[in-house]
């Protein structure tokens, strides 16, 4: 009984700290949804600003709260991308204690580089894919033939803004495939020469992924197929590196051992 007490004191403490890291970052998301939602209208005008470049001026509200539902729904999004650093570094300090020096200088710069590239995806899906797809999508517009019937799109502020979080959270997420390739070479579950031989199956997912994430229009689909298959080798080349690197340093600590 006294072993079984000695092992509950490590697990007690381990969710104590668990508990604390949460804490911290839902303090940082709250604060992060109350700044927000004080510019909530701010923010939605920068997020309906690629609609207006396109030459539509109105958006609807078919709902007698959906204003305020929006307000809600801006905030919210707008304080995740924000609190995500906290939340990231909240994550490292949990997981750092448990990992040797090596593992801590090896993780690192996957944590540094995850907010970057989430920035990167998501920057390009507002200042180029979703100006593309609106500007595909609002061409159906105008006289519908010879009929003398004349077809004008009004979006819904929902399904809008719902369209917008789509594109960048999808663009923000696909672009850390590098990330997530190299983690798992790290840990070893997949090899290079495996990343390698499967070139051809990352191409053709690339593209399922993009037809699922963007408008079924061929331009949308190609800003987002082409930068992950870019990625996808950009990944090649940084697994080929780091584990050249890690073998220079295996046979130099042996080299110094013997």
């Amino acid at each position: 009984m006294r072993d079984i007490d000695d092992t509950q004191a490590p697990l007690l403490e381990h969710l104590i700290e668990l508990r604390r890291r949460l804490l911290w970052s839902l303090a940082a998301l709250v604060v992060a949804f109350a700044g927000c939602l004080y510019f909530a209208r701010t923010i939605f005008a920068l997020l309906v600003a690629p609609l207006k470049a396109a030459g539509q001026e109105t958006i609807i509200n078919t709902q007698v709260f959906g204003g305020f539902l929006v307000e809600i729904k801006i905030a919210f999004f707008a304080a995740l991308m924000l609190a995500f650093p906290v939340i990231a570094n909240q994550l490292w300090q949990f997981v750092a204690p448990g990992l040797y020096r090596k593992e801590k200088r090896a993780l690192l710069p996957f944590l540094l580089a995850t907010p970057v590239l989430f920035i990167a995806g998501a920057c390009m899906a507002y200042f180029v894919a979703i100006p593309v797809a609106l500007k595909f999508l609002l061409s159906f517009q105008g006289q519908l033939g010879d009929t003398g019937v004349n077809q004008q799109a009004l979006p819904d502020v929902n399904d809008y803004l719902k369209f917008v979080m789509q594109f960048i959270f999808g663009f923000g997420i696909s672009f850390l495939l590098p990330v997530l390739l190299m983690l798992l070479e790290h840990a070893g579950i997949v090899t290079f020469e495996q990343l390698k031989g499967a070139w051809r199956y990352a191409v053709v997912g690339a593209f399922a992924l993009s037809a699922v994430l963007t408008p079924p229009d061929v331009g949308s689909q190609l800003l987002l197929a082409v930068p992950l298959v870019a990625l996808y080798f950009l990944a090649l080349i940084a697994i080929w590196f780091t584990r050249r690197r890690r073998e220079r340093a295996a046979e130099s600590e042996s080299e110094t051992v013997a």
